[in-house]
């Protein structure tokens, strides 16, 4: 047994008669610190995950620092993790130009695979229902609450929150308009990860670019170091689907890039892969069920504020379902303030991130980008700054 195995306790006992008063449907960031929240103001809830703790994501596992007093009042001891402290950022350009430059808030690593298993277990303490291996197939809303159907059953709630990530099988059983969009430079791409061991600098998080796509490196918990990539699905179909061949004729004309794979040690045997990555504008509810992190809206790997950017709307999911299970507001209001609050707080550092994506991807505009930009430090942090908010 490992350490982080050590760490598991029991969930509470699955009720399969109990009207819950909120059901969470995805066991990521937003979903668990979601469910926390909710328990510790005394509601009950049960929270489905289709995996089973602990396991890998695709993710780049950079946190901005604006979510560092939240995650301390979660219960994450990040002085006994001795998690590293991110402060500086490379970027390269596909021909090797580099930048870099100094972070204006910063950020600190840790794995998912270590962050999401410490706050199950947190929740499992406060009392969550964490129904692992058990995928939810649909949520209907009639007669005024939820069934959530479940693998291992159906189930009732009077709130139900969608934190099922970038893609779900439940946003195809809805036919949400992003999924039903035509392959787009938004909408078709392949996430990409690895653990690495790497002589890199702790403090600096790079981002390697080549054409259409780019690759972000940082350390994480221990010796390892995250590497994740983001490209387009036609250029692994270029490629033959062969990942390796897209990493060796692709990513490692990047001279960088090729020096990184050569000398770096990697962890996995295979990575960690996901498909059909969409950054299209999404809805913030959902047959009354609000929508809660990459599933209201992904941010672009790039910006590196996706995780911050969850917890941040798992806190205004949580305070307002609480008015509403408390009674103080009705469902319409719930939704029409969260929709405002989500709007209000992201849909402008969405589409900051969608704009600075625009500027990747071709090689030819990307090297000078990059050039040009290493003599505007100003104006690479005001771009930095668009994507991120307050701590909250």
């Amino acid at each position: 047994m490992n350490e982080t195995q050590a760490l598991y306790e029991p969930s509470a006992l699955v009720e399969t008669d109990k009207i819950y008063d909120l059901a969470i449907a995805g066991g990521g960031l937003a979903g668990l610190t979601l469910a926390i929240q909710l328990r510790r103001k005394r509601h009950s809830v049960i929270l489905f995950e289709k995996e089973t703790y602990p396991f890998h994501r695709v993710c780049g596992e950079y946190i901005s620092l604006e979510s560092a007093p939240f995650l301390l009042e979660m219960g994450l001891d990040m002085a006994k993790l001795s998690l590293p402290m991110i402060n500086k950022l490379e970027v390269s350009s596909p021909d090797g130009t580099i930048l870099n430059q100094t972070l204006p808030l910063g950020g600190f690593g840790i794995s998912r695979y270590l962050l999401d298993f410490t706050l199950v277990n947190i929740a499992k303490q406060e009392g969550v229902v964490v129904c692992e291996n058990d995928k939810v197939s649909d949520i209907v809303y009639t007669d005024g609450a939820f069934d959530i159907r479940a693998s291992s059953g159906t189930y009732r709630a009077k709130a139900a929150a969608g934190c099922f990530g970038k893609k779900s099988n439940i946003d195809i059983k809805w036919g949400r308009p992003f999924i039903r969009e035509k392959p787009t430079k938004l909408n078709n791409f392949i996430g990409v990860k690895y653990h690495i061991k790497s002589d890199y600098p702790v403090d600096t998080i790079a981002l390697h670019n080549f054409k259409d796509g780019y690759c972000g490196m940082s350390k994480i918990e221990e010796d390892k170091y995250c590497l994740c990539y983001l490209t387009t699905a036609a250029n692994l179909k270029a490629c033959n689907g062969s990942i390796k061949k897209l990493e060796q004729e692709v990513l490692q004309k990047n001279p960088w890039l090729k020096k990184v794979f050569d000398s770096a040690e990697f962890f996995f045997g295979e990575p960690v892969v996901i498909s059909q990555i969409s950054f299209e504008k999404k809805s913030t509810i959902e047959n009354h069920v609000l929508m809660v992190g990459d599933a209201a809206g992904m941010i672009t790997p790039l910006c590196g504020n996706g995780m911050s950017m969850a917890m941040h709307a798992s806190k205004i999911a949580a305070g307002l379902l609480h008015e509403f299970l408390a009674g103080k507001i009705g469902r319409d209001e719930l939704e029409k303030i969260y929709q405002h609050e989500w709007n209000q707080r992201f849909e402008g550092r969405l589409r900051a991130g969608r704009y600075i994506q625009s500027l990747f991807g071709r090689p030819v505009t990307t090297n000078l980008f990059v050039r040009t930009m290493k003599y505007f430090p100003g104006l690479v942090t005001k771009l930095v700054k668009q994507t991120h908010g307050e701590a909250f």
